[in-house]
């Protein structure tokens, strides 16, 4: 496996040979996160709108049991997922803190920034390269995927310790955001509202990095694949 090269903007002209920017943690990180992320929203937005009640023995169907059985296994691989993409910073290094810690001292970083906007606007007619992420998607990702997350799972662990009880370690760890906000209707218009962002980044996500892929001058998709990432004229 190639070394990891740090955050930075490559230089115009010429063909940087190929790096190794993404361990296998990160990447099995990122497809089986993705996963849970469809199952949690997809389900989390069944148990709010329930489907129509089935005709049938209730104990034989068992729908919105199954589904809340899978938002509450996937809510837990989540969070547990989250810390191991923490721990995976220190233990992969190279660029895995891009996603919790964008590189806004840098001082190209706000021309970078600006400049990818008007690359995805269609304005500029050549992206910049990077090795890791680019300016406005590690900023996208810490307020669009990062804190929703965070903000998920402690309102969801939050809102089931109502459930396993005041002794659980659940209600232990997570009693006290319901007393912050008061009630638990907040508690589910907060989880719901972080979900929409997550839900939005996502789409956002796959179309950006399927363009990046086909016009850009750097593999994006396919990087996530083999840690690997190709720069091209």
């Amino acid at each position: 496996m190639k070394h990891y090269i740090p955050y930075h903007q490559l230089p115009e002209g010429g063909i940087p040979p190929p790096v190794t920017i993404y361990g296998p943690g990160v990447r099995w990180w990122h497809w089986i996160n993705g996963l849970l992320v469809l199952v949690l929203c997809v389900t989390g937005y069944f148990i709010g709108v329930p489907p129509p009640s089935a005709l049938g023995d209730p104990s034989s169907l068992y729908i919105m049991g199954w589904i809340r059985f899978l938002h509450l296994a996937s809510g837990y691989l989540f969070a547990l997922l989250a810390i191991a993409r923490l721990w995976l910073t220190f233990v992969e290094k190279g660029i895995s803190h891009h996603l919790f810690v964008p590189a806004i001292w840098r001082a190209e970083w706000f021309d970078g920034f600006m400049r990818q906007i008007r690359w995805n606007l269609l304005i500029n007619d050549q992206p910049k390269r990077y090795v890791g992420l680019n300016p406005l998607g590690g900023i996208a990702m810490l307020l669009m995927y990062v804190l929703p997350g965070f903000i998920i799972i402690v309102t969801g662990f939050a809102m089931y310790a109502e459930v396993t009880g005041h002794d659980s370690w659940q209600y232990a760890l997570f009693g006290w955001v319901t007393t912050i906000f008061g009630n638990t209707m907040d508690l589910h218009v907060i989880h719901r509202l972080a979900m929409w962002v997550m839900a939005g980044f996502v789409c956002i996500h796959v179309y950006i990095a399927v363009r990046e892929d086909v016009m850009s001058r750097q593999t994006m998709i396919s990087s996530m694949l083999s840690g690997e990432r190709q720069y091209r004229r």
